[in-house]
Parts: structure tokens; sequence; C-alpha cells
């Protein structure tokens, strides 16, 4: 028989876990999120005044985005980032207060939440720049949702220039399938066809609104994907170069 919680009167809820441990997790969680801005911020010398150019690259799971953002990185020389990659990573790293947090929202096909992605993706510019000199970054994945967007402005604001907005159109039917086949040799847990389904309605619901906003501000670059590899690069060189 389940053992009540020591700080709570009674035995723990029908739901399996104690009201106090929640809040406690719940605060560790937001703390954590708040050492990691403060810590980017820490990083930022007030000397640094040149603001980075990012593109930001969005479209459907399976479109396409690393790949073609690998292409621009290697021949162009504009550094990749996934925010996708970056959770995957943090994900693992052993003592993380976040990975519980990141675990849950990516296996049941949600955003994580937009704080934390922000600063990782901040992070990982800031740590470019300080190594090579990197100033032009494609962020890959990202923004999926008005969280996002607002915790960029906040997070980064005017230390980096949002040039364009790189979107791969591509149709539900052929995402799927490739998905399907990359789940064969990725080992991802976010390539099982019940997670797949769940993450087109979180796209659809929430990612697609702000294309549509990026799109009324003229930022928006549409890239025809379901071509292939060679096609598709060819087009968006020369979006980029110009």
């Amino acid at each position: 028989m389940a053992q009540g919680c020591t700080n709570c009167k009674g035995g723990p809820t029908s739901k399996g876990f104690c009201p106090f441990s929640l809040v406690l997790f719940a605060g560790s969680a937001i703390s954590y999120v708040r050492y990691l801005k403060y810590k980017s911020e820490k990083k930022m010398s007030a000397t640094d005044d040149e603001p980075f150019r990012v593109l930001f690259v969005l479209g459907g799971p399976g479109a396409g985005k690393g790949t073609q953002c690998q292409l621009l990185s290697e021949n162009l020389g504009w550094a990749h980032l996934s925010a996708g990659d970056l959770l995957r990573a943090e994900r693992k790293k052993e003592g993380s207060e976040l990975a519980d947090i990141i675990n849950s929202n990516i296996s049941a096909g949600k955003i994580v939440p937009s704080e934390i992605t922000v600063t990782l993706v901040k992070n990982a510019m800031m740590e470019l720049r300080e190594a090579r000199g990197q100033m032009k970054f494609l962020i890959d994945g990202f923004p999926r949702s008005e969280g996002n967007v607002n915790a960029w402005k906040e997070v980064v604001g005017e230390r980096a220039n949002v040039e364009s907005v790189l979107f791969f159109e591509c149709p539900e039917d052929i995402l799927t399938s490739r998905l399907l086949e990359r789940a064969k040799t990725s080992g991802r847990s976010d390539d099982s066809i019940d997670v797949i389904r769940k993450r087109f309605v979180t796209y659809r619901e929430e990612s697609m609104p702000i294309i549509n906003m990026y799109e009324k501000e003229g930022k928006v670059r549409k890239i025809i994907a379901d071509r292939s590899i060679e096609e598709v690069y060819k087009e968006l060189e020369l979006i980029v170069k110009d």
C-alpha cells in the first residue's frame, strides 16, 4: 500500500502523487529556468553590440529542415542550431532538473516551455560566437508557438535580427511516410505513429498561426519541400544568398 507523504496530512492522492512534492518540483524548474537566463545574461558583454543574424526555419515534422540547414551550413557558413537537438541534448545531461519536463513534453508531442527552449538557443549562439566569432544562425524548428515568439523577444530581443523565416511546405502524407522511414534507424520516441499524429495537431494549431503572423510582416520565404534534396537546396541557396 502507498505511504502518505510526511509533508502532507493524510495519504497520497488518487492520482498517485503528493501535491506538496509537485509544488516543490514546479518551483525547482522555474528557479532553474531563471538561473539559465541569468547565466546567459552574464555571458553577454556590454561591448557586444552587433546583433546576431538569424533565419528561422519552420515546417512540419519530416519536411527536411535539418538536412537543408546542414547543407547551408557547409556551403554558406551559417551555423545550424536545431531547437529539437538542443532539447534532446539537455534531456540526456546528468543532473539536469529540466530533463523530466522536456522528456514528458516531447514524448507527448507537445511543445516544451518556451523559456527553456529560448535560453538553450541563446546560450548556444553565444558559445559559438565566443568560440569562433560566428554571427549567422539558422534556427531550425523555432519558433513553434506564440509562447516561443514572446520568450524570444524577452530573452533575446534586439541582440538578434530575424531577417527571414524559411517555411518548408509539404503534404502531411509525405511527411508521415518520411518520419516512419526515419523511425527505422533514428531510435527517436517522437517518430512513432501515435506521436507523429499528435505532432501534426500541435503543428497545425500552434505553429501555423506563427507562420501566418510572419507572413503578414513580409518575412516568410516559402520552399516547396516535397522534392528531391538537390532541387530544394538549389532554390534555398538562392533565397539565402539574396
